[in-house]
């Protein structure tokens, strides 16, 4: 029976002052990387925690603790489990929809010489067989450097804590009505994209939260580069390149983008065994 063997994994906060809101776990047959959407007000909903944290943590131990089966079944299991979680971590009322906590996830779980595949938003998956490199699930989206572009061309502050009208508008932005990510409101589990793909052993998967994955989506590393990139430096390697960019780029007027660094996750799998 083929199954994942973890090869490297790495979780880097984006500011070591505040926490990580990535996750990510791998088992013999499924993995997954969580990323909880940056929190847009001051903790008190979910209690002390800030409502990325917590989905995280609280989506993380979901996805660990779900049976083996259909990755749509784990995947449904996880919105009930976090439905049920919410309504008893609640302190009050949110603010508004913007307050409530949300993440973007993937998930991919052997099944024969396929992986299944599940995703919400802008997690990101890539499947390399040698030194080529094909990218599943998720494609490179730039609704959020445009976003970000914008927000400076109206000559507003990009750091979102220092600036009441870039928050107002970051606000405006996640409760827009075809936002689905996985939360707390029901619904979105309907909205949950599913793949599968052939693999075989030898075969190996990077999973990637978009903060490590902007390495190629935003900074121009090509993807066809990844592959002997991370199999010379590992993927610490990978993270340390990332955060050079970064740091030459500290006022993001080179990228735009909402904060200096952002949390950045990677797992790192090698598909082994008898199919």
């Amino acid at each position: 029976m083929l199954h994942f063997d973890l090869i490297q994994s790495i979780s880097l906060a984006g500011n070591a002052a505040a926490a990580n809101d990535d996750r990510a776990g791998a088992g013999a047959r499924r993995a997954w990387v969580i990323d909880g959407a940056t929190d847009l007000g001051p903790p008190g909903l979910v209690g002390a925690q800030g409502g990325a944290a917590w989905i995280a943590a609280t989506a993380d131990h979901a996805f660990a603790a779900a049976s083996d089966g259909r990755v749509s079944g784990v995947v449904a299991g996880v919105f009930s489990a976090l439905a049920d979680a919410y309504q008893r971590a609640r302190h009050r009322e949110p603010v508004g929809r913007w307050e409530l906590p949300s993440a973007a996830f993937l998930c991919v779980a052997l099944k024969q010489r396929r992986i299944e595949i599940a995703w919400l938003a802008d997690c990101a998956c890539l499947h390399l067989r040698g030194d080529t490199v094909r990218r599943l699930g998720p494609q490179p989206s730039l609704a959020e450097t445009q976003e970000a572009e914008a927000i400076r061309s109206a000559g507003l502050d990009l750091l979102p804590m220092r600036s009441a009208p870039t928050l107002d508008r970051l606000r405006t932005n996640r409760t827009r009505g075809e936002r689905r990510v996985l939360g707390v409101e029901p619904g979105h589990t309907d909205a949950v994209h599913y793949d599968t793909a052939a693999i075989a052993p030898g075969d190996e998967l990077v999973l990637m939260t978009d903060g490590l994955a902007a390495l190629i989506d935003d900074y121009g590393v090509p993807i066809d580069a990844f592959a002997p990139l991370l199999r010379a430096e590992g993927l610490h390697g990978v993270a340390a390149r990332l955060r050079a960019i970064e740091a030459d780029d500290a006022d993001c007027r080179r990228f735009a983008r909402f904060k200096p660094s952002d949390d950045a996750t990677g797992l790192w799998l090698r598909i082994t065994g008898e199919a």
